[in-house]
């Protein structure tokens, strides 16, 4: 009689694109094979890379080990190329870092992981329990009143994995340093506490992937794909509201303190698009949220929304005009005059630039392999000196991402991108802030 899997589809489906085109197949399931350690290892040991899979109520809990399952007694280490990772029901995987120098060790009775003197991690057959130490959980973001009874434990040997250590060593890598970027940005505070929030203007074309960002940004810290923003490619612009927008750390976490501020799209043409004569009241903080906006009349201080002494909180902090990558080199001249219009207003007003260059194709290219700093080729591409040519800012202020789109899982080094160029936004206004009159 066949075996049948607990895994969802969809779960296997993350799981593929995650390691590179592999297929599972099934070696152990507890309530087919007995559930006792001594029968799971029988069936795993020797079958090289494996994942193992607990099936809690609501999650399921997940461990990838490159090497082979260890003998009875013996300990296993190799910290740089395994990992954890976690589903709930009907969202995206959330993956968490590396063994963190973590000893793999297996008895007749426990599968257990020691990570240092005062953290273990224990699966227990004999009670189908699984002990998951506090930090692991909020890695995974995993309640901590969870329930540690599992309903089933299946290990499948991971065929077809391309690239052996050095593809996993990338993920791992990449992963750690997205979740080190989550950790710096959750702990962000701004300048001196001038303000209790920063506040970053998207200003670009229409289609350029200004709402797209917002949702990738939300997406991450989330850890599941949202779509609140609406995104399209309408010559008219989709977005036809001022939204001010803030960023949640977690499905139910509290607001982080900046906020993301998405506008209309910019027209080629006069009357067409986002009316330049918005923007200084965009800039001062004038323009309340959901404002809604009229190509041929801007806001003026009769509209009955409209806040006449706004606050250095209220105000902009950072613009980032943001561009679709692919388009850089097609720029109509009127689209350039219109650019240059827009970016006398910020330059008046003083505050923090930088440009964000989107729907690049290839993310894996864009970073070194250490994933601190734009790969030399990047740099040295026409799009970028383009748009720092046109903009006058530095390469340095030049970020290039890849949005979420129409994709099903996360990516760690989509995340990279997007989470970096937040980070120096909120790094170039921290700037504008110091660089305030005293007064």
């Amino acid at each position: 009689m066949a075996v049948t899997t607990k895994l969802t589809w969809k779960e296997e489906r993350s799981l593929q694109k995650l390691l590179g085109n592999i297929s599972l197949r099934l070696l152990y399931k507890s309530s087919v094979h007995g559930n006792n350690i001594q029968n799971m290892n029988n069936k795993c040991i020797g079958q090289g890379p494996t994942i193992t899979m607990i099936y809690l109520p609501e999650y399921t809990f997940g461990i990838f080990i490159l090497g082979h399952y260890p003998e009875m007694g013996k300990n296993f280490k190799e910290p740089n190329n395994s990992f954890f990772f976690s589903f709930r029901k009907n969202e995206t995987m959330k993956m968490t870092t590396a063994f963190l120098n973590s000893t793999l060790k297996i008895t007749s009775e426990e599968l257990r992981f020691d990570f240092a003197e005062f953290w273990s991690l224990h699966i227990l057959s004999r009670n189908k329990n699984i002990c998951i130490p506090k930090f692991l959980e909020e890695e995974l973001g995993l309640p901590s009143d969870l329930s540690c009874r599992y309903s089933e434990c299946e290990v499948f040997r991971v065929e077809g994995i391309k690239d052996d250590a050095g593809y996993i060593s990338r993920i791992t890598e990449a992963t750690q340093h997205r979740n080190s970027l989550l950790e710096d940005l959750r702990d962000y505070k701004p300048y001196a506490d001038l303000v209790s929030e920063i506040r970053i203007l998207l200003l670009g074309p229409v289609g350029s992937g200004k709402s797209s960002f917002f949702n990738s940004v939300k997406s991450i810290f989330q850890g599941r794909l949202s779509r609140q923003a609406i995104v399209g490619s309408d010559i008219t612009s989709i977005t036809e509201q001022y939204r001010i927008y803030s960023i949640k750390y977690g499905i139910d976490g509290e607001s982080l303190p900046f906020k993301l501020c998405d506008s209309m799209g910019l027209g080629e043409k006069e009357g067409v698009g986002l009316c330049v004569d918005d923007i200084p009241h965009i800039l001062k903080g004038c323009v309340p949220d959901r404002y809604q906006f009229s190509p041929h009349k801007p806001i003026t201080p009769k509209h009955p929304a409209f806040i006449t002494s706004p606050s250095l909180k209220d105000g902009i902090h950072c613009v980032a005009y943001v561009f679709d990558i692919n388009s850089m080199d097609n720029l109509s001249f009127e689209m350039r005059a219109k650019l240059i219009q827009v970016q006398k207003e910020v330059l008046n007003h003083g505050v923090a630039q930088v440009a964000l260059l989107t729907k690049v194709k290839n993310s894996n290219e864009v970073l070194e392999n250490n994933f601190s700093k734009m790969s030399k080729s990047m740099i040295s591409q026409s799009q970028i000196i383009i748009a720092s040519e046109l903009l006058g800012i530095p390469v340095s202020k030049i970020f290039v991402v890849e949005n979420y789109a129409s994709e099903q899982e996360m990516d760690p080094v989509k995340d990279i991108l997007i989470l970096s160029a937040l980070k120096q936004m909120l790094r170039a206004a921290d700037d504008f802030l110091e660089d305030l009159p005293l007064e």
